[in-house]
């Protein structure tokens, strides 16, 4: 699978995070492009700057320095209205973060008729149909108490693509999942990655990356260390603190 075109979705240039006045440099130089269509998976050992740089994508995380251009808009530019670009950017993360005291179909529906302003019959019809999409479809009506880690995280996934975004972030989405609940959610995500949807994925998945991803990058101390191909990383990485890390995780 490859990106089908060459459109730059998301364009980042020297982005830095730093605290402590500069002594921990979370993120320290960081320059890639997301294109339209391209499943991006970001892997590297913990505390290497992964969810860090996925979360400076929607401005979660407000960088120090450097530039992120969003569909030719530089969304690190005090004039820009970040809640409105948010909405064309769907994120997903490790804990579901789903209202419970909401039911499933109200925890769907209440993004797109609040902000994108479409009308309860609209929203809910969208969200059914995605339902039915992830085998959740009878649970329209059930709260998420009711629901497993992995339902709750199909859910979620479910739940942001509700809003239609042009790009689907992915922090850790299966760390929080007991291992039999894992397939289901990457199930979820590779029929996303097969349906053209642009995917930045922070994930401590292997197989996953090799599978699904169009490019890998390895992250070290907040630095892009290597990049490419799963092909290429996986199968013949040259550096030697990639090589490291993948003889412990493989």
């Amino acid at each position: 699978m490859s990106a089908d075109n060459n459109e730059v979705l998301i364009s980042v240039k020297d982005l830095c995070k730093h605290y402590n006045m500069g002594a921990i440099k979370a993120l320290d130089g960081i320059t890639t492009d997301i294109r339209k269509g391209e499943v991006l998976v970001i892997i590297g050992p913990s505390g290497s700057g992964k969810s860090t740089f996925l979360r400076s994508l929607n401005l979660l995380e407000r960088p120090t320095s450097g530039t992120i251009t969003f569909e030719g808009i530089d969304i690190t530019s005090p004039s820009t209205d970040i809640n409105k670009l948010r909405q064309k950017m769907g994120m997903v993360f490790q804990h579901f973060n789903l209202f419970p005291h909401l039911s499933i179909i109200e925890n769907m529906t209440l993004a797109p008729t609040k902000l994108l302003k479409m009308s309860k019959e609209d929203a809910e019809k969208k969200a059914r149909e995605l339902l039915a999409k992830v085998a959740l479809e009878d649970r329209a009506k059930a709260y998420p108490s009711q629901l497993s880690g992995g339902q709750k995280q199909r859910i979620a996934i479910v739940r942001a693509l509700c809003m239609s975004p042009d790009v689907l972030l992915f922090d850790e989405p299966t760390s929080a999942l007991d291992p039999e609940m894992v397939g289901e959610v990457l199930d979820v995500m590779k029929d996303l990655a097969k349906s053209g949807m642009t995917m930045a994925v922070v994930t401590h998945e292997m197989g996953f990356a090799r599978e699904v991803a169009t490019r890998v990058i390895f992250m070290d101390d907040g630095k892009i260390i290597e990049e490419g191909t799963p092909d290429e990383i996986f199968t013949n990485p040259t550096n030697e603190r990639l090589k490291t890390f993948l003889a412990k995780v493989l």
